[in-house]
């Protein structure tokens, strides 16, 4: 039985960002409306803490059901060399034989829908009048961040910083297409800005709340599992709070976990899921005033629906390579 391969390069041309934010729409609504499986992801961490393997299944039902898995590392420390953070595969199945449909790259993968769910929250949650974009870090998260939110706000204005400054001044020039300042440090960043996405690996806060202005959303994306924390006990504690899915939070996050731990708030902070803002069950900003704070933990589902539309956008351009992967059973 043939299987369909696709890498790195076709991903990028099959699942472009305005097509990735509404397949991401369309899962964090049917999680919402309750058509989603989805286990917590699982870790296996190497001895010398360089990185991990995850294991990430899900399933998608509704009127196209969908059966998958993304088995990706995680390794940090190849910011700066040829390798991408997150590398690995997104396997996706049928669900009447549970035949193998696609091997996808999952790192090209991540990059784009990550990016796209930020940008589906900050169309749900930022003032509409946004035009100042801040991003912390300087990595393949940046960038990405860097071509989403545009699409959703009309910017004018970016700032940029890293621990590095030479990358994040690299990244302004070489990004090309908006103005771009790299500034010297986190707070020149935070203050003033309307939109913030932390794409960190940070394990210790760099953006504290008292920067934070009235009005701003913020996108907290780059500290998924522990013991990575990108945001201070005050600034969660400030912020009207939205995450892509409470389980995760609740057990993964330690941007939320450690402030709860210290008292500030309760599991109550969690204001929704965005996909609940999206089927009408949970209001999103309420005023011009409030801070909104989206914290992502990054969901198979999400790696689930860009793999479906990849599938059957392959199918349709004749993209990708076919392998007999599987041989069928003969009697």
């Amino acid at each position: 039985m043939d299987t369909l391969i696709v890498g790195a390069d076709e991903v990028r041309k099959l699942l472009p960002m305005e097509e990735c934010i509404a397949a991401m729409k369309d899962a964090m609504t049917g999680l919402a409306r309750g058509e989603v499986v989805l286990p917590l992801r699982q870790a296996l961490r190497l001895p010398d803490k360089k990185g991990m393997l995850g294991l990430m299944p899900a399933f998608l039902g509704g009127s196209s059901p969908i059966l998958g898995i993304k088995v990706v590392t995680v390794f940090p420390g190849n910011h700066g060399t040829k390798f991408d953070s997150h590398q690995g595969a997104i396997q996706l199945f049928e669900t009447q034989n549970g035949r193998l449909l696609a091997i996808i790259d999952a790192g090209s993968v991540t990059a784009i829908r990550t990016a796209a769910v930020s940008a589906l929250a900050t169309d749900l949650l930022a003032r509409s009048d946004s035009e100042t974009l801040s991003i912390f870090g300087s990595g393949t998260q940046a960038r990405m961040h860097l071509e989403a939110i545009p699409v959703v706000r009309s910017i004018h204005r970016v700032k940029i910083w890293s621990r590095n400054h030479d990358h994040a001044k690299d990244l302004a020039k070489n990004y090309g297409k908006l103005e771009i300042e790299a500034v010297e440090s986190a707070e020149d960043a935070a203050r003033g800005s309307d939109i913030i996405c932390t794409t960190t690996a940070a394990t210790a806060p760099i953006l504290e709340g008292e920067w934070i202005s009235n009005g701003t959303h913020i996108n907290a994306i780059g500290a998924s599992v522990p013991p990575f924390r990108e945001l201070d006990s005050d600034a969660v504690a400030k912020s009207s709070l939205f995450v892509d899915r409470r389980q995760s939070t609740i057990e993964e996050s330690d941007d939320f976990r450690i402030p709860k731990n210290e008292g500030r708030f309760g599991d109550e902070h969690i204001k929704g899921e965005i996909g609940e803002i999206l089927i009408g069950t949970v209001k999103g900003r309420t005023g011009n005033d409030e801070i909104t704070l989206f914290k992502s933990l990054g969901l198979a589902i999400e790696d689930l629906a860009a793999a479906q539309h990849i599938y059957r956008k392959a199918l349709s351009q004749k993209a990708g390579t076919w392998v007999d992967f599987v041989a069928e059973r003969r009697e």
